[in-house]
């Protein structure tokens, strides 16, 4: 196993991103799956490290990332040390990360003789998962693409009262469960997304797809409701949903993750998508 880890590049409007990239170092062409978290997520959230190994051990080469302005920082990418920069994160820049991630993955020199440029695969987590529905139909390049527990709208996701208080206060803070920090979002996120609703459209953009698409959503998600995994299957004639009986919105998986082994439906879910991406 050949692990790259915490690898600087440049992000949406020059700032900085860190990347991991896991594979089994064989001068093998290999499908290439990019990995996008989710709302106050990081690429080393609980598992993920481990479902990085588990997929390169399947024969892909992962690439997670840390979107530009979650909130880490490239000194610290486990913490929320930069809340000005998650106050000022949007889905445009979230979409200009991870197109950057394709450009960087698709010409690093270091794994060029590991990868299958034309084989190139989207996984995203919740929002994330929104993200890469976007940007699978934006951009040719992706050849599948897999959703864990996704969202299916961006601009609903708002309740009225919630935009009163931010054209009011111009800001609204999310309240972090975990670390206890109440992390700011300014007005920006709601007017660019009003502005950009359009291109922003996760159900347009499933009808567009031309890919294979699977959707993995847990029945008990009690974040996402599994009633935008029917909303995305239904939009998307090329996809299929898979339904974990039980399951929450992280699949039961916790951070920090201490555990060596993924949780019963972690691992579910890892052999629906690895099945996926291999056939």
């Amino acid at each position: 196993m050949h692990i790259i880890k915490d690898y600087i590049i440049k992000g949406s409007k020059e700032k900085p991103l860190l990347v991991d990239v896991f594979y089994k170092k064989d001068g093998k062409p290999k499908p290439v799956i990019i990995f996008s978290h989710g709302f106050k997520g990081f690429k080393d959230w609980g598992h993920f490290n481990l479902i990085a190994k588990t997929f390169a051990e399947a024969g892909f080469v992962f690439v997670k990332f840390n979107f530009s302005y979650n909130g880490t920082t490239v000194e610290n990418p486990l913490e929320f040390g930069d809340l000005e920069a998650f106050g000022n994160n949007n889905y445009l820049i979230e979409l200009d990360d991870l197109k950057g991630m394709m450009d960087w993955v698709l010409s690093y020199e270091a794994v060029s003789s590991e990868i299958d440029k034309d084989q190139l695969y989207l996984l995203g987590h919740s929002r994330g998962g929104g993200i890469s529905v976007l940007k699978a139909a934006e951009d040719i390049r992706v050849k599948k693409l897999c959703t864990w527990a996704a969202v299916s709208d961006f601009v609903n996701r708002n309740k009225q009262r919630t935009i009163e208080t931010w054209k009011k206060d111009g800001v609204v803070y999310a309240r972090n469960g975990r670390t206890k920090q109440d992390m700011p979002l300014y007005l920006q996120f709601y007017e660019t997304l009003m502005e950009h609703k359009e291109r922003l459209h996760i159900i347009n953009a499933a009808k567009e797809l031309n890919i294979p698409f699977l959707i993995i959503h847990g029945t008990n998600d009690e974040a996402v409701s599994p009633n935008d995994a029917a909303a995305l299957r239904q939009a998307s004639r090329h996809s299929e949903l898979a339904l974990i009986d039980g399951a929450g919105h992280t699949f039961e998986a916790q951070h920090p993750f201490e555990e060596s082994r993924l949780t019963e439906n972690a691992e579910l879910v890892m052999n629906k998508t690895i099945r996926f991406f291999k056939d």
